[in-house]
């Protein structure tokens, strides 16, 4: 499900600013960063395999790594990677890996003459402005290299969803946690995808942007399921006793469906080749 606000949803009568400028919610994951390093799915082989397989050579970079699970991820596949994330706390966990990660916003990072086989970035390319975005990675790729940008969509079964919109209606109305299950997560990445899809295409260094999709299954029992769900971003800023009281409301929901669900994911990316030779 996306954890942010729609960029066209009314709020108080306004336009929501668009992702990249909501950096309160952007800088808010690494109040707890072990948590979300543990409780955060990681992303299927096959996306994996798939960047390796296109990607010239073994030099990744990873746009706001976070603590580091797509970096890990790529270096167990052979690559070199360098982290570049905005929050120092995610950043310092990510080290504690043994990763290489510098702390800056990609906007403003400087690569000082650092070039990259791909450029990879998994839930989080939203927080990035699309158009400087891929212009800077444009700028650190090699010719040939592979601007890839991903999300995982997860969607549980349909009356859990329905159980988890009533929770959070009840308790905390008109939030985005309680909006978040209003319909198929898909939808709301896809249109993510769509937006990074735009800033390549509009930077003009980039082959015709490719959508790929790859579906996978998690089983959560109850106590995964509330050790991840704070990490989302609909849920990171909400006041301590507001989380307790959705937190339990939630719980009794997976326990009255047998203390467990599967949650089906569709890990969804735009991707797309640098152009020219230098």
């Amino acid at each position: 499900m996306p954890t942010l606000p729609a960029e066209n949803s009314p709020r108080h009568g306004r336009p929501e600013p668009a992702p990249h400028q909501q950096r309160d919610v952007a800088e808010s994951f690494g109040a707890d960063a072990e948590r979300y390093d543990r409780a955060r799915p990681r992303y299927p082989r096959a996306l994996v395999e798939r960047i390796v397989a296109v990607s010239p050579g073994p030099d990744v970079l990873d746009v706001g790594c976070g603590t580091g699970i797509v970096a890990r991820q790529c270096a167990a596949a052979g690559c070199r990677v360098l982290g570049v994330d905005a929050d120092a706390r995610m950043a310092d966990l990510a080290r504690r890996h043994g990763l290489d990660v510098e702390v800056a916003p990609f906007e403003t990072w400087d690569p000082a003459g650092r070039t990259f086989d791909a450029v990879v970035s998994g839930q989080t390319w939203h927080w990035v402005d699309p158009l400087a975005g891929a212009d800077r990675a444009a700028r650190v790729l090699r010719p040939g290299g592979l601007l890839a940008l991903f999300w995982n969509a997860g969607r549980p079964p349909a009356e859990l969803a329905e159980a988890f919109a009533g929770v959070c209606d009840r308790l905390v109305p008109g939030s985005l946690a309680a909006r978040q299950w209003s319909g198929p997560a898909v939808d709301g990445y896809a249109a993510l995808c769509g937006k990074a899809a735009e800033g390549m295409v509009r930077a003009g260094a980039f082959t015709e942007p490719e959508r790929w999709r790859f579906d996978w299954e998690r089983h959560y029992t109850r106590d995964e399921w509330l050790d991840q769900l704070p990490t989302q971003g609909a849920f990171t800023r909400l006041p301590e006793a507001e989380l307790a009281e959705v937190l339990d409301g939630i719980g009794a929901a997976v326990d009255a469906a047998g203390g467990g669900f599967t949650m089906r994911y569709a890990t969804v990316a735009a991707a797309a080749t640098r152009t020219g030779t230098a």
